[in-house]
C-alpha cells in the first residue's frame, strides 16, 4: 500500500474540503488539474446530453486529485523491458527475479517520480474508458442489478489500482478475456448472472495466464494493458488487480477488498469480491483460483477489513487535517469488518504513569490500534480512534485477537493501555506482568500448533521402536510404544543385548509420515548406518536423515511402513529422535531463541539459549506476562502467548 501524495497536495485538498460546503466541489477540482483543466472540461462537454454519464464523469474528476500514477518515461521503458522476459521461456521464478534485478538496478527511481492523474489524464481516453463502463454495464445482462451507486466505485473507475497505466487495459482485456463470455448460451447453467460471469472470466483467466503465486519481492508491479494479461507470477495483489480489472471491463461488478495484518498471522492478505444478483457481497478468499462465495478464511482472526474505494474517504481527509500525528492511512478506502464479522465498539482504558499515578498525557485526540505482526515488525497500527472521556474509543474491531492502543505525545507514538484480548463476547481482558511474582516456564513452540501441525504429530501415536537381528524383522523387539503427542527429544531406550537393524514402525493410516529419525549410542552421539525401509527409494528414504526438519519422509501406501538403520553388525542404541512431520517452529536443537515480555512500554529481553532438545527452560519470568519467542537461526513465525499456572500456553 504505496502512499506517495506529496505535502504541497494535501495543502489543497484540505483547503477543498473546508470549502467544499461554499464552493463546486468540481471547480475545485478542476481548479487542481492547472494546465490539464482543459481536457477534463473536453470530458463534461462532451457528456452534457448524457445525465448519467455526465454524473459519472463529474464523480472520477471530483476524487481524480488523490489518485497517483508514475510520470516520465522510465515505467515505459521498464515495462517494454517486462514484455520481453515475460515473452522468454524462462520459468517464472527466473522472470521474477530478472524483472527485481532489473526493476533496482536500472530503475531507482520510479516510485520517487509519481503524478497526480488529475493533472496528466486525457480527454480522449477518460470519455472512452466511461463509454466502455456504460456499455458493458448496460447492456449484459449479469450487472442489471447493478445500481448507478454501486456502479460508480465497482465498474466505472478508470483504474483498479494506485499507479495502473492510463492506457487501454479495458479493450485490452476485453480482447483476451472475453470469447467464451460472450459464447455462452442461454441454456447454460447459471447464464445471464455476475456469479456465472465472473467464474467463466476467472476460469479463462486462469487458463492462459497460469498463475504462478510468488511471496517474495517481484519489482515493480505490471500494471499497463500490455503486461497485465501476461504476467506468469505475482503475489495476491498481482492477481487480484489482473482479476478486478479484466471482470470490471466486461461488466462485471467486482472491488478489492484487504487486511492490513492478521489476527495471529504475520503480514496481511488481499482479494476480490463479488456483487451477486441477489446483492450479496462474495469475497473470494484467495486470489483469482478461488471461486466467490465459498468460504471465507473460516479459521483465520481478521481485526479489520478495508475496501478500496475510487472516492476520498472525507473521514480520512478530516483525521489527516486534524491530527498531530499523520499515519499513512490510505484516503480511498472504507472500513467493511462489520460485512465479515460481528464487530464492538470498545473503550480502552488509558494507563496511568507508574510514578505520578496520573493518566498518560497525550498531544493528539487521535489514538491509534495494532496487533502484533511478527518478526521485525512488532506492533502494527491498523486503524485510529479518538480518545472520549479518558478512554481510546475504536469502532468495528474484530474479537477474539490481541491489540494495543497507542498515542502521541508529542515526539513519538507510545504504547497507552496494556496489551489486550478483546474477546468473543466483546469484553476487554487486559495483560499485564507481576514483576515481582516470578517464575519458571518451559517452552516448547514459538508459535501456534496449525490443525495439519495437529494432525501430523497425531500420525505418530502408535508406532513403535524396534530392533531385529534379521533384515525382515520377523524377530523384532518393541523397545517403545508412542502413546502421545508429547514424546522427548531423545526416547530412551534399552535393550538386553546389541543388535544389527534399527527401525521406526509407523502406525497404520499414517502414510510413514516423520520429518527426521536419528539413533544415538550417548545421549549426544549419532550413530550412522545405511538407511532401510519397506520402500525402495533411497531419496525418499534419506530425507529421514538430512537434518532437514522440513524434508519428510512419507511414502504412497497408508499402512504397513517403517524405516531405519541397518547398521552392518550388532549395535547398542541407547536413545532415538522421532520427529514429526511440523511447520519448523518447535524448538529445534542447535537453534539460537531469544525470549521477550512485554514491560508495559516495550519488549524486555530474558537473554538467549541454544537449544540442546526440543524444549526451553527459562528463569524468573514475571506471572502474567505476554511473552514473545524469536528463533534468531531461521524462521519468521512468531506469535505472542501466555503461560497458565499451569503450563498451559495461550497463543495470540
Amino acid at each position: 500500500m504505496k502512499m506517495k501524495i506529496t505535502n504541497i497536495f494535501f495543502i489543497f485538498i484540505f483547503i477543498f474540503y473546508s470549502c467544499v460546503r461554499k464552493a463546486n466541489s468540481l471547480e475545485y477540482a478542476l481548479e487542481a488539474a492547472g494546465d490539464n483543466r482543459s481536457q477534463l472540461e473536453a470530458v463534461l462537454k462532451h457528456f452534457k446530453n448524457e445525465p448519467e454519464k455526465l454524473e459519472a464523469a463529474r464523480f472520477l474528476i471530483e476524487n481524480m486529485a488523490v489518485h497517483y500514477s508514475y510520470a516520465g518515461d522510465d515505467i515505459l521503458k521498464y515495462y517494454d523491458i517486462a514484455l520481453k522476459v515475460l515473452a522468454s521461456d524462462l520459468n517464472p521464478a527466473v522472470q521474477r527475479d530478472s524483472l527485481l534485478a532489473v526493476s533496482q538496478r536500472d530503475f531507482p527511481m520510479i516510485d520517487n517520480n509519481t503524478i497526480s492523474d488529475i493533472k496528466i489524464i486525457k480527454a480522449d481516453f477518460l470519455i472512452h474508458s466511461i463509454d466502455l463502463a456504460f456499455a458493458w454495464w448496460k447492456n449484459n445482462t449479469w450487472s442489471k442489478h447493478v445500481t448507478f451507486d454501486d456502479f460508480k466505485e465497482w465498474i466505472l473507475p478508470y483504474k483498479t489500482v494506485e499507479y495502473q497505466q492510463l492506457d487501454g487495459w479495458r479493450d485490452t482485456l476485453i480482447t483476451f478475456f472475453s470469447e467464451k463470455l460472450m459464447s455462452m448460451q442461454p441454456s447454460d447453467e447459471g447464464y445471464g448472472t455476475a456469479y456465472k460471469a465472473l467464474d467463466v472470466v476467472r476460469n479463462d483467466i486462469i487458463s492462459k495466464v497460469h498463475p504462478f503465486g510468488v511471496h517474495t519481492g517481484t519489482g515493480y508491479p505490471l500494471l499497463s494493458a500490455s503486461t497485465l494479461p501476461r504476467q506468469t507470477y505475482g503475489s495476491c495483489a498481482n492477481y487480484v488487480c489482473l482479476g478486478v480489472s479484466a471482470y470490471r471491463s466486461m461488466g462485471i461488478p467486482a472491488i478489492i477488498d484487504y487486511t492490513p495484518c492478521w489476527g495471529r498471522y504475520r503480514s496481511g492478505h488481499m482479494w476480490y469480491t463479488l456483487l451477486s444478483d441477489q446483492g450479496k457481497e462474495l469475497p473470494s478468499e484467495w486470489d483469482i483460483s478461488s471461486v466467490p462465495g465459498n468460504g471465507f478464511f473460516q479459521y483465520e482472526r481478521i481485526p479489520k477489513v478495508y475496501r478500496n474505494t475510487f472516492a476520498v474517504n472525507k473521514d480520512r481527509l478530516k483525521y489527516r487535517r486534524k491530527a498531530q500525528f499523520r499515519y499513512p492511512f490510505n484516503l480511498c478506502e472504507t472500513d467493511v469488518t462489520d460485512h465479515y464479522m460481528r464487530t464492538v465498539d470498545i473503550d480502552v482504558d488509558i494507563k496511568k504513569n507508574t510514578s505520578t499515578g496520573e493518566r498518560i498525557k497525550l498531544k493528539d485526540r487521535y489514538c491509534y490500534i495494532a496487533v502484533f505482526n511478527g518478526h521485525s515488525i512488532d506492533w502494527q497500527i491498523i486503524d485510529y480512534g479518538i480518545i472520549k472521556k479518558g478512554k481510546a474509543h475504536f469502532t468495528k474491531m474484530g474479537r477474539n485477537i490481541l491489540y494495543i492502543a497507542f498515542g502521541f505525545n508529542g515526539r513519538s507514538l507510545v504504547p497507552i493501555s496494556e496489551p489486550f484480548v478483546l474477546e468473543k463476547n466483546g469484553t476487554l481482558r487486559y495483560i499485564s506482568c507481576e514483576t515481582n511474582n516470578v517464575r519458571d516456564i518451559i517452552v516448547r513452540r514459538k508459535y501456534y500448533q496449525s490443525e495439519n501441525v495437529v494432525n501430523m504429530r497425531r500420525r505418530l501415536i502408535g508406532g513403535k521402536i524396534q530392533c531385529a537381528d534379521l533384515a525382515d524383522f520377523s524377530d523384532a523387539h518393541t523397545l517403545y510404544n508412542i502413546v502421545t503427542t508429547d514424546i522427548p527429544d531423545k526416547i530412551e531406550v534399552k535393550s538386553e543385548y546389541p543388535h544389527r537393524y534399527w527401525r521406526y514402525l509407523s502406525p497404520d493410516g499414517s502414510y510413514g509420515s516423520i520429518a527426521e529419525l536419528a539413533f544415538f549410542d550417548s545421549d549426544t552421539t549419532l550413530i550412522f548406518g545405511l538407511p532401510i525401509s519397506n520402500v525402495s527409494d533411497v531419496t525418499v528414504m534419506n530425507r529421514a536423515f538430512d537434518g532437514d526438519w522440513l524434508s519428510n519422509y512419507e511414502t504412497d501406501s497408508a499402512n504397513e511402513n517403517w524405516i531405519g538403520m541397518d547398521y552392518n553388525k550388532p549395535v547398542t542404541v541407547n536413545y532415538v529422535r522421532v520427529v514429526p512431520r511440523s511447520d519448523d517452529n518447535d524448538i529445534c536443537p542447535g537453534n539460537i531463541y531469544e525470549l521477550f515480555y512485554w514491560t508495559g512500554n516495550s519488549w524486555n529481553s530474558v537473554g538467549t539459549q541454544t537449544a540442546t532438545d526440543n524444549s526451553l527452560h527459562f528463569e524468573s519470568i514475571p506471572k502474567g506476562a505476554l511473552l514473545w519467542l524469536r528463533n534468531k537461526t531461521r524462521g519468521w513465525d512468531e506469535r505472542p502467548f501466555l503461560v497458565s499456572n499451569d503450563g498451559v500456553v495461550e497463543w495470540w
